[in-house]
């Protein structure tokens, strides 16, 4: 097995004292062969096998002692372009909310009302939401709400499709549940900053009408209290129609007296006054001029019915009338502008949902119930591979470094710089105990015992060379 190519060779030439020199490199057509590399693999294949298992099992236990993440996500529809302007045009009206101060005159920029959604899930307000409902500086082990900020950050991916413009909001975290409340609380939290920020119009009349409205529902009910104390303390129910049912039954008994007093005069010209016929008309007589008496007022203290009466008198229902109808207009008046305002408010809460844009939830955040990280097949494939890989690039190393001749300057170097750091660290004895400070006089027999091996693999590692 053989490549053809150029192999770049050095060039050396003898100097005048006879020593060699190395010139510049060049070009060979020599072919090279992968065979002395396969057959080095081959002769080292118990070690390549036994360091293969060891990646393999190292590999398998980083593999399950990575804690396990679960992702959950939730994807929302894109506002329309409409409502997506309104909120721009609050945010630059407001010049931001709270730690959103700069965000409307950013998003004024974006064509896509998706960006300003995008934009308000990232922000520090709606992030400082979900830290303190969910504490997550304990979550996360952040004693700093800005580590706690970054760490939620690097637990969340906020996306948005160029063509569809779906918002995706995907939350990692040790906890599927937890993931999944955070998911959603992403989108409680957008759907409040929103309606928060939004100044339209409607929202502004809105929030007007309600001030008016507690305000004329305080007068309404302070005009029904004073109407109710004064119908209560002076009988007066409905003054127009006691007054009229009054002024009826004076007729009616007025009527009967003067009857009543016709017939008297007939039975007096005919009996004594000792006659009981005399003495019953009499008394009828007296009895109706006292009804028609306590019906009008006549005869008692400031022209006021008296206490057994349910009803004023109709000498003080001229003057009741004029206090109870502006008792009555006043409550009137009330009840009419509450009613109106009732209505404005009504139809301005309609148009407010109208302009503000309400967060389409596509698809909610459910609990997972599938891992999303970490891969361990990938990581045991790919750390058996990269064991296998680097223990090739040492098998490689080691044949180069022991071809070199011991006589080598820069072998001598590199035993010398190794001896010095190998004494300056203390070294240890297998029992425990320190190893004896002379312990490169160990490493200087040991590569004098190695040199026949050294010799016996040169011809190998020429051929690598």
């Amino acid at each position: 097995m053989s490549a053809t190519g150029r192999v770049p060779v050095r060039e050396s030439r003898a100097d005048g004292n006879g020593e060699l020199q190395l010139s510049r490199p060049v070009l060979s057509d020599e072919p090279v062969s992968l065979l002395p590399y396969l057959r080095l693999f081959w002769e080292q294949r118990r070690f390549l096998l036994h360091a293969a298992t060891s990646a393999f099992l190292a590999s398998v236990l980083l593999a399950f002692l990575i804690p396990v993440r679960y992702q959950s996500v939730t994807r929302l529809m894109p506002p329309d372009g409409q409502s997506g302007s309104t909120i721009l045009a609050a945010l630059a009206a407001r010049g931001g909310l709270g730690p959103l101060t700069g965000l409307g005159s950013d998003l004024l920029g974006m064509k896509s009302s998706g960006a300003l959604f995008v934009g308000v899930l990232g922000s520090e307000t709606v992030q400082d939401g979900l830290i303190n409902q969910f504490n997550l500086r304990k979550v996360y082990r952040d004693s700093k709400i800005e580590d706690a900020r970054k760490s939620l950050g690097e637990h969340t991916d906020i996306s948005e499709d160029r063509k569809s413009g779906i918002i995706s909001i995907g939350v990692t975290d040790h906890d599927p549940t937890r993931a999944a409340a955070v998911a959603r609380a992403y989108v409680a939290e957008l759907d409040r900053i929103i309606a928060q920020v939004s100044t339209s119009s409607a929202r502004r009349e809105r929030i007007f009408l309600e001030g008016r409205l507690e305000k004329v529902k305080a007068d309404l009910d302070d005009a029904a209290r004073k109407f109710s104390d004064f119908a209560s303390k002076n009988t007066a129910i409905d003054i127009p129609a006691q007054g009229k049912a009054m002024v009826e039954a004076a007729a009616v008994l007025q009527g009967q007296l003067i009857a009543a007093q016709a017939e008297l005069s007939g039975l007096e010209q005919i009996y004594t006054s000792n006659n009981v016929r005399v003495r019953s008309a009499q008394a009828r007589v007296a009895e109706l001029q006292k009804k028609l008496n306590e019906l009008g007022g006549a005869g008692t203290p400031g022209n006021s019915a008296p206490a057994n009466s349910l009803y004023p008198s109709i000498r003080k229902l001229p003057i009741l009338g004029v206090a109870y109808a502006d008792l009555y207009r006043q409550n009137k008046i009330q009840e009419t502008v509450f009613e109106l305002l009732t209505q404005q408010y009504e139809m301005a809460k309609v148009q407010e949902a109208k302009e503000i844009p309400t967060v389409k939830v596509l698809d909610a955040a459910l609990v997972p119930t599938k891992k999303s990280f970490p891969p361990r097949t990938v990581i045991v494939v790919l750390g058996t591979m990269l064991g296998l890989t680097l223990t090739m690039v040492w098998i490689l190393g080691k044949t180069r470094w022991d071809a070199v001749d011991a006589a080598d300057p820069r072998k001598v170097f590199a035993f010398e710089v190794f001896s010095t750091v190998r004494a300056s660290l203390p070294a240890f004895s297998h029992n425990g105990h320190p190893a004896s400070p002379n312990g490169n006089h160990l490493w200087n027999a040991q590569q004098q015992d190695s040199r026949p091996q050294e010799d016996r693999d040169r011809n190998g590692s020429d051929a690598v060379r």
